[in-house]
């Protein structure tokens, strides 16, 4: 994890996730390289596909802004899931995704599991 290059959204002011990527950021940060911000959730999903990033997540997505880097992310081998137990990516919008070397880890700490 400590060498790890993550990707995520930065909501602007007023949406309500704001509070949740920062508390986010506070405890991935201190364990990993570095969080980049692109701002295309499917190029942030092509790149970790391609191995330029080690994880990512978002929230408050719309479906057409992930679907194709979903499928590319999948088809590399990929591990995606919904943040929340029980939710849906395309429906609500949320995600973490990440290599297979780091996934359960990464997707602890964006659960704050």
């Amino acid at each position: 994890m400590i060498e790890a290059i993550f990707a995520t959204g930065l909501p602007f002011g007023g949406r309500s996730d704001l509070p949740e990527t920062l508390q986010d950021l506070a405890r991935l940060l201190p364990t990993c390289a570095g969080v980049r911000r692109w701002g295309a959730a499917a190029l942030d999903l092509a790149y970790l596909a391609a191995g330029r990033y080690d994880g990512f997540w978002e929230r408050e997505l719309h479906a057409w802004d992930i679907a194709a880097g979903l499928v590319i992310l999948r088809e590399a081998g990929g591990l995606v899931e919904p943040i929340r137990d029980g939710a849906s990516i395309l429906e609500d919008g949320e995600l973490v995704a990440g290599n297979e070397a780091i996934f359960d880890k990464f997707a602890r700490i964006i659960r704050n599991a």
